[in-house]
């Protein structure tokens, strides 16, 4: 059978993604060890703290060796192709996940690998992070399907691919985004076409957010765009999720943040310090969500 890429979170159907999310929680001893004495290359151009501890652990916990990789110590296009270096790699490893600047090398990667290629961010998507932050949601309300979901702020990798995921879960979605740096037409009807519940785009926050379930945000100027962070501040002016702002949401409402974070820019500490937040199960859902991938990819899908 063809290996199969997570490069979106729409690379699987939704009976796929709940069966990751099914993986994701289920007892380690149970999944086996689909790793057993197999190499995961984790290659970082950009670095991380949640994906380099979760990814290594959780290649770990399924009997794998995990080999972190600095993006300079390959030199992507530079020292070689992205081409020359992927191929070199999937004759050693079982799985190359690939944390990159520009989203089109996964595409080059996954076009000539014999392995599996991981998304472990770009900057178009984070479907890894998708996975966590469905899977935190699950945890907290159950069955997701009819529950709403918001965004504020950048509709970013995060932004897209967390909307991506709840989609194929039938959740309503709803953002709050300023002019500018908010999702296009074609991107809210293919969140349609994905399975969401319903839709919506708005300026005011306060409707955005009124009786959802669960409030995500992320930072206003994401690495590599520190150039904009004075332009950025002025535009979201306005979009910080407060606890003012939490109040119009459902009573048992949650908070969520991919980190890192910026307390009083995007959001409140009282808010994401505060009783709602779930952003420390949320981080730790983000080895849970790897291991459900990568045992998902290794064959657990049957």
């Amino acid at each position: 059978m063809a290996h199969r890429n997570f490069l979106h979170a729409y690379d699987m159907s939704a009976t796929e993604l709940k069966r990751v999310l099914a993986l994701a929680q289920a007892p380690i001893a149970q999944l086996g060890r689909p790793l057993d004495g197999k190499g995961v290359a984790l290659i970082f151009e950009k670095p991380s703290n949640r994906t380099r501890h979760s990814m290594e652990m959780a290649v770990v916990q399924l009997g794998g060796h995990p080999v972190y990789t600095r993006g300079e110590e390959v030199g992507m296009d530079v020292r070689e192709s992205v081409e020359d270096i992927t191929n070199v790699m999937s004759g050693y490893h079982a799985i190359l996940c690939a944390r990159v600047f520009d989203h089109g090398v996964l595409h080059r990667m996954a076009a000539v690998s014999s392995v599996p290629i991981v998304n472990m961010l770009s900057d178009f998507a984070h479907p890894l992070q998708a996975v966590a932050d469905v899977l935190t949601m699950q945890q907290n309300f159950g069955d997701l399907a009819g529950k709403t979901v918001t965004y504020v702020g950048d509709f970013n990798n995060v932004a897209r691919s967390l909307c991506e995921a709840s989609a194929m879960l039938g959740m309503h979605i709803r953002l709050g985004c300023p002019e500018g740096y908010d999702a296009h037409d074609n991107e809210l009807l293919g969140l349609t076409e994905l399975g969401a519940a319903s839709v919506e785009q708005y300026r005011d926050i306060a409707i955005a957010v009124s009786g959802a379930h669960a409030v995500h945000t992320d930072t206003w100027t994401s690495m590599g765009q520190e150039s904009e962070s004075a332009e950025r501040e002025a535009t979201f002016a306005g979009f910080e999720v407060t606890t003012e702002m939490m109040a119009l949401a459902e009573t048992n409402a949650i908070f969520m943040h991919c980190l890192p974070a910026h307390r009083g820019q995007e959001v409140a500490s009282s808010v994401i310090d505060g009783p709602q937040s779930r952003v420390y199960p949320q981080a730790h859902n983000r080895m849970h969500a790897a291991r459900g991938v990568l045992a998902f990819l290794m064959g657990e899908q049957k």
